[in-house]
């Protein structure tokens, strides 16, 4: 649907015409503007004057539509499209993504290849961030250390964008699981709008190896502010390497802590995930995807595109083409008083 925002605006209009006939030009005494060759110009022709008549009904016209086009543009034109419905959920999640250096393992598989987990996670999340219509998401990169990428928001692309920058020794070499915790125990706890439904989803492939915040306690005040923490577990259960005596199977994630993730879901009312390979992955982000829902009211809009350019750039067309149909006319009649300065000089020589 077509409209203008500002309709009012159009009572300019005439606001061209009042001036024409209600105000009157100042008088002067003396001459505003010398003239140095006015006697040459009206030393012009009438013949001329008419032949200049329908440039000057063109200009009008163009200044009418000129004036049209301002007032349109000044009045907001738009174009509305159709409603359309915003999902809502009112969710506030937090994903804390482990970058130590043991994401770096090479036990994951993408499209055929062999990938390292931390690749595998940045494919599987950036899908799960996109689909978060209507929830506020932030992210956490914790190793040795845990850090706040981006804040709650519900620019999903942001998040994104953020976790495929996300690379390995940024956040250092160890894995600091309770701080990763603890610190988005923070960031949600003050935020009263969604006290029933903050949820934290940490994703990790070791053990507590770092930190000031023992995970169990960080759990601890998770379950007392109402926090629920989800946690997965990432890592092929076996893996072949080929060494100098022939291949040998070896258990990557021997590391992880499978028994305090566990518990810190438990603590805190959420659920523990374990990932063995890519597709299982993507499995438990699609079961996170029906966590904890929210019915909301509707939410409808409208799509609106400002159109006030097309008239705006109508006008400064005409205003080009008035102003050379104005330069043009000065030059015909420059040169019209030229040949009658000369045709006078001729007649004077003539005379004499």
């Amino acid at each position: 649907m077509f409209q203008f925002s500002w309709p009012w605006v159009f009572i300019m209009l005439p606001l061209p015409l009042c001036i024409y006939f209600f105000v009157k030009p100042t008088k002067r005494k003396h001459a505003a503007v010398v003239v140095p060759f006015y006697h040459q110009l009206t030393s012009i022709d009438n013949k001329a004057l008419v032949k200049n008549t329908r440039q000057h009904w063109l200009v009008l016209i163009l200044l009418i539509l000129l004036w049209l086009l301002l007032v349109s543009a000044a009045a907001r034109p738009q174009w509305t499209g159709e409603p359309v419905a915003l999902s809502s959920s009112g969710r506030d999640l937090l994903l804390a993504v482990d970058i130590s250096d043991s994401m770096d393992q090479q036990d994951m598989v993408i499209d055929g290849e062999p990938s390292t987990r931390l690749q595998a996670v940045k494919q599987v999340v950036e899908n799960f961030i996109e689909r978060r219509k209507g929830d506020r998401i932030g992210l956490v990169l914790f190793g040795s250390n845990a850090y706040l990428q981006t804040p709650l928001t519900f620019d999903t692309k942001t998040v994104a964008q953020f976790l495929q920058e996300a690379q390995l020794g940024f956040a250092g070499p160890k894995t600091a699981i309770g701080d990763a915790i603890g610190l988005s125990v923070k960031r949600l706890q003050d935020l009263k709008q969604s006290k029933d439904n903050r949820i934290v989803i940490l994703l990790t492939d070791g053990a507590n190896t770092a930190g000031e915040v023992e995970p169990l306690q960080a759990a601890t005040l998770a379950e007392q502010t109402g926090i629920k923490v989800y946690t997965v577990g990432i890592g092929a259960d076996e893996m072949i390497i080929r060494g100098f005596f022939g291949p040998r199977r070896v258990n990557p994630s021997a590391q992880l802590d499978e028994q305090t993730l566990v518990k810190i879901a438990q603590s805190t009312g959420g659920r523990y995930f374990r990932a063995r390979e890519t597709e299982e992955l993507e499995e438990i982000y699609q079961e996170l995807d029906k966590l904890e829902p929210i019915d909301q009211d509707q939410e409808w809009l409208r799509p609106t595109q400002s159109l006030y350019m097309w008239p705006l750039s109508l006008s400064l067309l005409f205003s080009v083409i008035i102003g050379l149909l104005y330069l043009y006319k000065e030059q015909n009649l420059t040169r019209k008083s030229a040949k009658n300065q000369i045709s006078d000089k001729k007649l004077k020589t003539g005379s004499l």
